[in-house]
């Protein structure tokens, strides 16, 4: 073969490689792609009343945990008897368990002690369904934006149980009744409140938000425009941080609205009757307890013990037991009252044992003791804690206030604290 013939033949074999190239990177180009999953919304009805088969609650949640798009189930059977613990709420697309059926009820009394309903996936709501007669938790939240709304919770432990690291948590137009604890915070979260709901004879406490330390994040849970009646305690707020305004309190067993640690705001509410006290902030650092209306407490109205930088201001007593009371506060973060007023307290206006508040522009009018109370606190161990509170500009009934006694001390005690 001539050096010609032999280059034109290396020609063909290079050009002809070189296709097979640009032809196998084109076929790679062309290869399929898998089809992207469809989201389809899913609606389940439960038309089964039993504990397990199909159209049960237990089938439906089975159903939407492997949904691949946002799902809703619709009850309509006016009562389901479970016997055994539910399925949690999974699906990651959001979840809508509607009582379509009103009144549409769950009873859980043959359960343990586990949770009726286990939120575990977020942008999950529950709409117009009633939860009874369970040993343990009526709900657990431990997921991201949570509604629940016009349900009823009865004769359970917890009604509301909401774990630490949620967020959005929205309870509103609920019923709380005959609980132990009607709703329960872990801990604080971004953008939750209880709103517009009614509880009622709870046990230990109405909303319970308690942690053991102080919760750095600053998101306050709001509680705001609901009615706690006889309840064991209305609130109890210990750690975490809440604005709670323009609620009815009334009646309750023990304190109304009880306040341990830091981060509370207590603003705008009505307290009405109760065994015990109105409002009492213990141990509290800068807590604010404004404009709020007491009437007929039987003990104090505000009784602020152990506490510092808090103020209470603006708020209205009248025939109460005792008005305010300040006790065995911080001398390095003195405690406030300014511009309260106080009506016909049965005994004394305002009580300062072993403290040295600030005391400006209050009014104290027909005491029927003494409008204003000063006593030094002898401890068990023979300490004594003067009491200077600083006044100005008060207004006690035209009386002289004057330093209590211990005769008088003895015919008007400070009633400990209750829980």
């Amino acid at each position: 073969m001539t050096i010609g013939h032999r280059l034109i033949a290396a020609i063909v074999v290079f050009v002809l490689l070189g296709g097979v190239v640009v032809l196998s990177h084109w076929r790679g180009t062309q290869r399929v792609l898998p089809s992207p999953v469809v989201q389809m919304a899913v609606q389940v009805h439960v038309t089964n009343a039993g504990d397990r088969g199909p159209g049960t609650l237990r089938e439906a949640l089975f159903v939407v945990a492997t949904a691949t798009g946002p799902t809703s189930i619709s009850v309509e059977v006016p009562k389901i008897n479970l016997e055994t613990a539910l399925p949690a709420f999974v699906n990651a697309h959001g979840v809508r368990l509607l009582g379509a059926t009103s009144g549409a009820q769950i009873d859980a009394q043959a359960l343990g002690a586990g949770p009726v309903l286990d939120i575990a996936a977020p942008n999950t709501s529950i709409d117009g369904i009633v939860i009874r007669n369970c040993p343990g938790t009526g709900i657990l939240v431990r997921a991201v934006r949570f509604r629940l709304s016009a349900s009823t919770i009865a004769s359970c432990d917890v009604g509301v149980d909401v774990a630490e690291n949620t967020s959005d948590t929205l309870l509103e137009r609920d019923h709380f009744v005959k609980v132990r604890l009607g709703v329960r915070f872990a801990a604080a979260g971004h953008n939750s409140a209880v709103a517009n709901s009614e509880f009622t004879q709870n046990k230990d406490a109405g909303l319970w938000a308690v942690r053991g330390a102080p919760d750095s994040r600053d998101d306050a849970i709001g509680i705001h425009d609901n009615k706690f009646t006889e309840d064991g305690i209305g609130i109890v707020a210990g750690n975490i941080p809440v604005l709670v305004e323009r609620n009815d309190l009334i009646n309750a067993r023990g304190v109304e609205v009880h306040l341990v640690g830091a981060g509370a705001v207590i603003r705008g509410n009505r307290i009405n009757g109760g065994a015990s006290m109105g409002i009492v902030a213990e141990n509290a650092r800068g807590a604010i307890i404004d404009d709020n209306e007491l009437e007929g407490i039987a003990a104090y109205g505000v009784m602020v013990r152990g506490s510092s930088n808090t103020l209470v201001r603006a708020n209205r007593l009248h025939n109460c037991g005792y008005g305010l009371a300040f006790v065995l506060g911080d001398a390095h973060g003195a405690s406030t009252a300014v511009g309260n007023t106080i009506i016909e307290p049965k005994f004394d206006g305002i009580d300062v044992i072993g403290d040295s508040p600030i005391l400006r522009r209050n009014q104290v009018v027909r005491a029927h003791a003494l409008p204003l109370h000063v006593e030094d606190f002898q401890a068990p161990n023979g300490k004594k804690l003067q009491s200077q509170p600083f006044l100005d500009d008060n207004n006690f009934d035209n009386s002289s206030a004057g330093r209590g006694s211990a005769t008088v001390a003895a015919q008007h005690p400070v009633p400990a604290v209750t829980q």
